[in-house]
């Protein structure tokens, strides 16, 4: 069963958020406003934040620009994972993966199933790794965010995380670029 080993130290992780949404001003973001509070209070560094619209070369061109930047370790999206034509975060970020975790998606659905029954269905959740970097798409409810959070990344982000965890795979990721 997963734990947090102790006798290991803390490593903070670089973790930016964009939320994708037509409608969002940074004062109504509480999705991204919870995620920043989650990322903090768990002793993460927020690297950078910002709102994008549902347009799927904008947000693709900043992931890949914060894929590429060396201050930045993880990128959470949140918004724009659902079924409708605006919907386009998920294609977004898998133009930009260059290898999906598709175990991500499938934790996530059950984490949904178990909060909002079968209309875990109806989300498209991913996770994959490019240049080095984590990105997760996340949907726009602030409830999925706490759930994303809560129940599966603040475990993969802790270094502390037993039996495995995303940090310490990290120097594999990114052998190619210069850590801090």
């Amino acid at each position: 069963m997963s734990r947090i080993d102790e006798t290991k130290e803390f490593i903070p992780v670089r973790i930016a958020v964009m939320t994708v949404s037509d409608t969002r001003s940074p004062e109504e973001d509480r999705s991204g406003d919870t995620l920043v509070a989650r990322i903090e209070a768990a002793g993460h560094k927020l690297a950078d934040r910002m709102i994008v619209k549902d347009e799927r070369g904008e947000i693709a061109d900043h992931l890949r620009a914060w894929s590429l930047d060396p201050e930045i370790d993880v990128i959470l999206t949140t918004g724009g994972t659902g079924l409708t034509g605006r919907d386009v975060t998920v294609e977004a970020h898998r133009d930009v993966y260059e290898k999906e975790i598709e175990a991500f998606a499938t934790v996530f659905t059950m984490v949904s199933m178990q909060k909002i029954g079968t209309s875990a269905v109806q989300s498209r959740a991913t996770g994959g790794v490019a240049n080095g970097t984590y990105l997760f798409a996340l949907p726009g409810s602030t409830g999925a965010c706490k759930d994303a959070w809560d129940e599966i990344l603040q475990y993969q982000l802790d270094y502390r995380h037993a039996p495995c965890n995303f940090v310490e795979i990290f120097p594999r990721l990114d052998e190619h670029k210069r850590r801090k």
